[in-house]
């Protein structure tokens, strides 16, 4: 298994606004994708900026390509997102799952 972390920040005011852009973007084609196996959104609000990390789980590069083309590492943006991020960065990381809590 793989987790692709993307990074977002918006404005704190903005938090529960660009949370609903996110799942009707973002969410909505990570869970249309082939591959997929879930998504999490993590969100801190601190001096004034929301951080937003996006986890989602894939079972292969394979599916992840479905989902961001080529290179698998490029960030995906949406028309929306020129609203409310103050910044984009143009690469995710990837990371393999070697240990899962449901492992024994």
């Amino acid at each position: 298994m793989i987790v692709r972390v993307w990074r977002g920040e918006t404005l704190a005011e903005k938090a529960d606004e660009y949370l609903d852009v996110l799942r009707r973007t973002g969410v909505a084609d990570y869970r249309n994708t082939e591959g997929n196996k879930g998504v999490r959104i993590l969100r801190r609000i601190a001096d004034g900026r929301a951080e937003f990390v996006i986890l989602t789980t894939w079972d292969s590069f394979d599916s992840i390509r479905r989902f961001a083309g080529v290179p698998v590492d490029a960030a995906r943006y949406y028309e929306e997102d020129k609203k409310y991020l103050l910044g984009f960065e143009p690469t995710v990381s990837h990371y393999e799952v070697v240990l899962d809590s449901d492992d024994d």
